[in-house]
């Protein structure tokens, strides 16, 4: 397998590894890749409105997710904000546009990107123009590509990709949800950049938590938290993404800037320049010999 470092791997290593947790972004063998600095920096995907256990739970009433009134109530206004019927079934997003890594306050690297999602679990990603690197994943199938060639991701890399999917904008409100023993409950107000926000807590049935911070006056989100535990050392990471100015694509209310934290320390931004929905790819696009 080949082991070299990407041309953007050594761009951001420098800065990059002076504030993140080594155990979160190092590799194998101490390499660094691209997909380890980009899961906390991108939001690489969006869900549909249904998989598997969803349609389990709808086959079985006593397992489908248990949400309060007022949870519902917070989740239904959420929902037509952000488009109502135009958000939960879209079925792929395309963008465009730049994406930085940060480190002690400062910019560690940036280049552009080009984005594609089909759902539930497809994304290709490329960053970069001069020498870019592409990122692929099918479901439990992944790859990096860059001018070293091909590789597969590493099982770590896979695992913060499917973490990070999971409690995306979309995937949390279209997916998540609706797993079954899932608990939603109305979590009072809080206050995201000094402003106050209504919070909606979501307990999965594995252990799972993540808080929905939603703008009092919009009821457009406005924060993810959720955390994940390592399974090595047992300690907790605490993950926050920030989501901003939003603008109206194909009737769907799209963040254009998003903000990634990792233990309270932002560490990447993305803003988008372009989103288009419902594009459709060609046959093997999310295959890397496309």
């Amino acid at each position: 397998m080949r082991m070299k470092t990407s041309f953007w791997t050594r761009s951001l290593r420098e800065g990059v590894e002076r504030s993140m947790a080594t155990r979160c972004l190092p590799d194998h063998q101490g390499w660094w890749t691209t997909a380890t600095c980009f899961w906390l920096i991108l939001a690489w995907t969006v869900g549909s409105p249904s998989r598997p256990g969803a349609q389990q739970a709808a086959q079985n009433p006593a397992e489908q997710a248990r949400v309060s009134p007022k949870a519902q109530e917070l989740l239904n206004r959420t929902i037509q904000a952000l488009g109502g019927a135009a958000f939960l079934h879209f079925r792929s997003m395309t963008s465009t546009g730049r994406i930085y890594a940060i480190s002690e306050e400062s910019t560690a690297g940036l280049d552009t990107f080009e984005s594609a999602v089909l759902y539930p679990d497809k994304r290709r990603l490329t960053v970069g123009k001069k020498k870019p690197v592409t990122l692929i994943n099918d479901g439990d199938r992944a790859w990096e590509l860059d001018r070293y060639g091909l590789t597969r991701q590493l099982p770590g890399q896979l695992r913060r990709w499917k973490l990070s999917t999971r409690y995306s904008l979309e995937n949390l409100l279209r997916l998540t949800i609706r797993d079954p023993g899932v608990l939603i409950q109305d979590g009072g107000v809080d206050f995201v950049d000094n402003v106050p926000a209504v919070v909606v807590d979501i307990i999965e049935a594995g252990g799972g938590q993540a808080k929905l911070y939603l703008s009092k006056q919009t009821f457009l989100p406005v924060r993810i938290d959720y955390r994940s535990q390592d399974r090595q050392t047992q300690d907790w990471d605490e993950f926050s993404d920030v989501y901003s100015d939003y603008q109206d694509i194909q009737g769907i209310r799209t963040p254009m800037h998003i903000a990634r934290f990792l233990n309270g320390e932002r560490v990447g931004e993305t803003f988008r320049n372009t989103v288009r929905y419902d594009e459709t790819y060609p046959p093997g696009y999310f295959e890397p010999s496309s």
